[in-house]
C-alpha cells in the first residue's frame, strides 16, 4: 500500500533533481535570511552559487546538537514567533535542553510524513493504534498520534505508565496495533505474563511500530516470538521533527522520504562523505522545514545506505537499522564496544529475558566491564554448576563478538529495571 504512490515511486533521476531543486532554495533562503547560516557559510567561504549539483551538499557547513544549545532558545528559527504553532523540548541530558519550533506547515508535512510510514507498514483505516510513546515535551507521541489519525486508525492516546491499565484498555477496545519503545513493548510482554494475559491470544495487538532507542534484529524476533506481532523500525529525532521515516513491510532497511530530507553518512572522525554500503555517522539535510530548518545536521547515529532498490517499490534511500552511537562507544582497554553488539549477542540466547545492564567502572588505572544478565523463570536455577556454565556460555559469546573478556554477572528473573520511555542499558562509573 502507498500514501503518495506518485512521490514514493518517483523515478530516482526525478527525485535527485527534486531534492537539488529544493536544496538550492533552501540555501538561498538561509544564506539571504538567516543570520546563523550566512555567517557559518560564511565561515566556510561558501555561497548559494557554488551548489550547483547535488554532490555539492558535501561544501556545505555541518550542523551540530552544540549548535541548538548555543542558540537556546529561539535563535536559530527563522519564522516569526506568532507563525509558530508549536514547540517540543529534547530531554536535555547534557547542558541546556534543545527547543525546536513547528509552523502550521511543519506539521502538515511531518504529518503527511507519517502517513506514508504508516502505510507501508499496513496501518490504516479500520486498526486501533494505541500510541503508548510520551506525551508532551517529547515528539514521539503527539508525532504518531496525527500521522495515525491522517490514515483513518483510530487512536488510543496512552501514553507512558500505567501498565496494567493499558492492557486492559488494549483488550477492552481490540487495539490492533501499538507505537512504543522496544523496550517498552518486551515490558508489557512481562506485566501482562504476571496478570495471566496471553497479547498472543488475549488481544488482537498484531503490529507494532517501535522506535525512540537503537534495538536488534535479535530484539525484534524475540519480540514476534514471545508476542505474536510484527514488528517494524521507525525512525527519527527531535531536531529533525520526531519520528517521520519507518521500514515498509519488507522489514528491510529504514524509507527516508527522498522530497523530504538529503541522508549523507560521514566518517565520524574525519567527516568525510562515504559510499553506499559503508557505515558511519547519519546526516540529515531536511528540506522542508520552516520554523528551524536544518542543514547536514550530524546525528551521531551509526547507519550505513542501502544500494539496491527495495522490494516494496519505493525509490526513496534507505538506511539499515541504527546500530548504535558514535557517541554511545565505549572504549575498553582499547576496545571499541558499542551497547549494540552486546544486545545482538544476548538476544539469540534462549534462556535470557532480553533484559541487561552495562556497567562499566575503573579499578586504578584499569578499565572493567560488567554486563548484568537477567535470566528466564525457566532458566534461573539454585544449583551453582548450572548457573556457572551458563555464565561461561554468556562470556564465551560476548567475548567472540566484542573481542574482549568482560564479566558476567546473573541476574534473577525480573531483577532489572524496565523502561516507559528510552532504555538506559549503561552505567558508566568512570564518569561519575
Amino acid at each position: 500500500m502507498y500514501w503518495n504512490e506518485t512521490i514514493e515511486k518517483m523515478p530516482i533521476s526525478e527525485l535527485k533533481d527534486l531534492q537539488y531543486k529544493s536544496l538550492k532554495s533552501l540555501v538561498n533562503n538561509l544564506y539571504s535570511f538567516s543570520t546563523f547560516y550566512h555567517d557559518r557559510m560564511k565561515e566556510m567561504n561558501v555561497r548559494p552559487n557554488d551548489i550547483q549539483s547535488l554532490s555539492d551538499i558535501t561544501k556545505l557547513p555541518f550542523m551540530n546538537k552544540s549548535d541548538l544549545r548555543d542558540n537556546y532558545p529561539t535563535k536559530m528559527f527563522t519564522s516569526p514567533k506568532k507563525s509558530v504553532v508549536r514547540y517540543h523540548v529534547s530531554s536535555g541530558t547534557t547542558g541546556k535542553p534543545t527547543l525546536v519550533g513547528y509552523t502550521a506547515n511543519d506539521i502538515e508535512f511531518w504529518t503527511e510524513s507519517l502517513a506514508r510510514s504508516l502505510t507501508s507498514v499496513g496501518i490504516g483505516d479500520g486498526d486501533v493504534i494505541q500510541i503508548s510513546y510520551g506525551y508532551g515535551l517529547f515528539t514521539g507521541g503527539l508525532g504518531l498520534h496525527y500521522g495515525a489519525e491522517r490514515v483513518g486508525a483510530t487512536v488510543l492516546p496512552a501514553g507512558t505508565g500505567s501498565t496494567e491499565r493499558q492492557l486492559e484498555l488494549m483488550i477492552d477496545l481490540d487495539v490492533t496495533a501499538i507505537a512504543c519503545t522496544p523496550s517498552y513493548l518486551m515490558h508489557m510482554g512481562d506485566v501482562a505474563k504476571a496478570m495471566g494475559i496471553d497479547i498472543r491470544k488475549d488481544t488482537q495487538l498484531r503490529k507494532a511500530v517501535l522506535g525512540a532507542e537503537p534495538w536488534s534484529d535479535n530484539m525484534r524476533k524475540y519480540i514476534e516470538n514471545e508476542l505474536g506481532v510484527q514488528a517494524y523500525d521507525i525512525y527519527g529525532t527531535s531536531e529533525i521533527s520526531g519520528p517521520m521515516f519507518s521500514e515498509c513491510s519488507e522489514k528491510d532497511g529504514i524509507h527516508v522520504w527522498g522530497d523530504t530530507a538529503i541522508v549523507e553518512i560521514i566518517d565520524p572522525e574525519t567527516g568525510e562523505s562515504l559510499g553506499p554500503g559503508e557505515k558511519g555517522e547519519l546526516v540529515m539535510t531536511v528540506l522542508k522545514k520552516e520554523a528551524m530548518p536544518m542543514i547536514r545536521y550530524r546525528i551521531k547515529d551509526l547507519t550505513s545506505v542501502m544500494e539496491e532498490e527495495c522490494a516494496c517499490g519505493r525509490t526513496s534511500p534507505r538506511i539499515r537499522r541504527i546500530d548504535g552511537r558514535s557517541d554511545d562507544m565505549l572504549i575498553i582497554r582499547g576496545i571499541n564496544v558499542f551497547p549494540s553488539q552486546v544486545e545482538h549477542t544476548l538476544m539469540h540466547m534462549p534462556e535470557m529475558t532480553g533484559q541487561y545492564m552495562i556497567v562499566v567502572d575503573r579499578v586504578g588505572a584499569l578499565d572493567l566491564m560488567t554486563v548484568q544478565v537477567e535470566v528466564g523463570q525457566e532458566t534461573f536455577s539454585d544449583k551453582i554448576d548450572d548457573m556457572l556454565r551458563l555464565k561461561k556460555k554468556i562470556s564465551s559469546e560476548l567475548k567472540k563478538y566484542l573481542n574482549i573478556g568482560i564479566d558476567v554477572e546473573l541476574m534473577s528473573p525480573g531483577s532489572l529495571p524496565r523502561f516507559e520511555g528510552k532504555a538506559k542499558r549503561v552505567i558508566d562509573r568512570r564518569k561519575l
